[in-house]
């Protein structure tokens, strides 16, 4: 039986699912079965960042009860090692890499706790997806594949190490944590791509950027009306692999329209709310106002204007935004008219997108910024972006404008949390082996590739600087939206080049 515990029945933050809640059997029985039924288990225990306890500790009592070594290192990474199979005891040591944790999005008419709810997959035609909810393919499909090597009897390899890291999609904590001497392997293969047929030798490297707007609360006029501004419908996805795709931002937005009519319809604000998380481009935004009864009318006739203005230019990249009004209970403060205008100037006038593409890789995006999440506390709004580049200079460069735009906001920016980028490298031997098997396999060559978006690989240089990398994976499309799903085919297409290789790893030096 490939897992410890009873699949009919799994009991998880005092909630039990039964086999009817989780669908099981369709993805269960997809092919290669052994990956699709670890990744139908990985569905089903909750583990969105920083809350991956209950899916590592059954990876670990599953490895414990296959006698495989395992260890959980400081920060909560998982090692676990497996010795090779007869006659391949030679050969180079491998470390599959993936990490844990999930990005937890979901539709605003969706009831979902991540922290205590499953993730419910099904077969859509060629692609598996998720109900209402990220499907956690990014990266589950790849650590499916590493522990189903883990559990085979009959494939071939040399030494092999699996590498589970945390939080890799809210800060990358697993990866800035780990250190020297847990790992033997000569050879990294992270299974974090998203399109088959692509190696990646490279990836981008980033910050974290918050803004602080000081807030200045005042009395609001008691004949005023209070009213909530939704902006709905964007398609959001991943704040690197998407960014190119020119889609709406709802933060963006909400700000030019906010530009655009505060002021003739005489708006007060109360709130500004908008995105989740700083690497996942938002798809929804609200605002929350007062105004004059006397205005409505005309503020109804602008948000009627701003969105046909806005699905139009976004008629292709996203062309289903939505702007709803709905009148609520009356507000107690409004800003005051200084912190007002020096938030809504700030936020139109912040960068966001694409940059700069890269001129060493065509297609490739080089420096991006996303205007990812906006809140309204008590002291302050805070608003959090991140930034991407593939070069240090890149990224220092948006540092500069952000900070300049700030102090002439006369309003506070820290920046933390920065990884570096993974450097290509031509001459790696890694990469070389996998594209000559991708070729014997698939009768063409693969697209070598850098990846605008934050592999693990760049941390993992700093305690083994000599480790050889390669990134592959199957076709994954909409990553940290709702909409994510993964092509089917692909998956097995990955799965047999990811064995193939293992089996062609070359001998120690």
């Amino acid at each position: 039986m490939l897992f410890t515990c009873d699949r009919m029945r799994l009991n998880l933050a005092s909630k039990s699912y039964s086999k009817g809640e989780l669908s099981v059997t369709a993805i269960s029985q997809l092919q290669p079965q052994a990956l699709w039924q670890w990744f139908d288990q990985i569905c089903a225990i909750p583990h969105p960042s920083k809350h991956e306890q209950a899916l590592s500790a059954h990876i670990q009592a599953w490895a414990r009860d296959k006698q495989l070594e395992v260890v959980e290192d400081k920060v909560g990474n998982l090692i676990i090692k497996k010795p090779a199979t007869p006659g391949m005891e030679n050969r180079k040591t491998v470390v599959l890499q993936a990490h844990i944790d999930m990005v937890p999005q979901k539709n605003s008419d969706k009831l979902h706790d991540f922290e205590k709810d499953p993730i419910v997959p099904y077969v859509d035609g060629d692609w598996v997806k998720a109900q209402g909810t990220t499907l956690g393919s990014d990266n589950g499909i790849g650590m499916a594949s590493a522990l189903a090597v883990l559990g085979s009897d009959d494939i071939p390899h040399g030494p092999l190490e699996v590498l589970l890291t945390i939080d890799e999609e809210a800060g990358m904590t697993g990866a800035f944590g780990l250190e020297a001497g847990y790992l033997d392997a000569e050879i990294l293969i992270n299974t974090d791509s998203e399109q088959e047929g692509e190696i990646y030798m490279g990836c981008a490297g980033g910050v974290d950027a918050q803004i602080s707007v000081p807030m200045v609360w005042q009395a609001p006029e008691s004949s005023n009306a209070t009213y909530t501004l939704t902006l709905s419908g964007l398609k959001g996805g991943h704040s690197g692999v998407n960014i190119h795709l020119g889609r709406g931002n709802a933060n963006k937005l909400l700000a030019r329209f906010l530009f655009n009519y505060a002021d003739d319809s005489a708006l007060e604000l109360t709130d500004f709310t908008g995105g989740s998380l700083r690497n996942a481009i938002p798809r929804e935004a609200s605002i929350s106002f007062m105004l004059p009864a006397e205005n409505i009318a005309k503020l109804e006739t602008q948000i009627q204007e701003f969105q046909a203005l806005i699905r139009e230019e976004l008629a292709i990249a996203d062309p289903d935004m939505l702007l709803e009004l709905a009148e609520v209970s009356a507000a107690k403060q409004v800003m005051s008219e200084d912190t007002q205008n020096i938030l809504i100037d700030l936020l139109n006038a912040c960068p966001n997108g694409v940059i700069r593409m890269s001129d060493e890789v065509e297609g490739v995006t080089e420096t991006s910024l996303n205007v990812g999440v906006i809140s309204t506390e008590t002291q302050s709004v805070e608003i959090l972006c991140l930034i991407r580049s593939l070069i240090d200079s890149g990224r220092e460069e948006v540092e500069s404008v952000l900070t300049s735009l700030t102090n002439l906001a006369g309003v506070s920016i820290e920046f933390s949390g920065a990884y570096p980028g993974w450097k290509p490298d031509n001459s790696s031997p890694v990469m070389a082996l996998v594209r000559e098997t991708y070729d014997d396999i698939y009768n063409k060559k693969p697209v070598i590739m850098v990846i605008h978006a934050g592999l693990e690989c760049g941390l993992f240089k700093k305690p083994y600087p000599e480790m050889d990398m390669v990134s592959i994976g199957p076709t994954i499309r909409y990553p940290h939206s709702p909409d994510e799903k993964v092509l089917i085919e692909t998956v097995g297409q990955y799965y047999k080049l990811l064995l193939a290789v293992l089996e062609r790893i070359p001998e120690k030096d």
